[in-house]
């Protein structure tokens, strides 16, 4: 059983920083790409950034050159600085993982989110 935990979320002032992790856990498996989503109150999930395997990265609009993702590989965790945060950031941040486990089809896996809130 693959699971993914996040960590790192809070509270923090407008201007300040934060920074998700998300470490994958479990037995025999492969990941692939890794990414960043929220939820706000009312809104859909969006994309905020995700990583290939190879580093390759891929941001939204609203986040370029504030939010920087990274993974560490050996470690199978993905992680998300957030700089000069705005309230309008302020959401459930979710991270999601492709991964092939051992045995199984490959698919992708879900964390059981972390809330971010930036007052003003």
């Amino acid at each position: 059983q693959v699971q993914l935990a996040e960590s790192g979320g809070g509270l923090v002032q407008a201007g300040g920083s934060l920074r998700l992790s998300c470490a994958a856990s479990g037995r025999g498996f492969s990941i692939n790409a890794m990414g960043w989503y929220r939820q706000a109150p009312g809104n859909e999930r969006e994309l905020v950034a995700d990583i290939t395997s190879g580093g390759v990265t891929n941001y939204a609009t609203s986040v370029k050159g504030r939010f920087t993702i990274s993974r560490d590989n050996a470690k199978n965790t993905a992680y998300l600085q957030m700089n000069s945060l705005k309230p309008e950031d302020s959401a459930v941040y979710y991270c999601k993982a492709d991964i092939k486990p051992v045995g199984r089809r490959r698919q992708d896996y879900w964390g059981q989110g972390t809330q971010v809130t930036v007052s003003s």
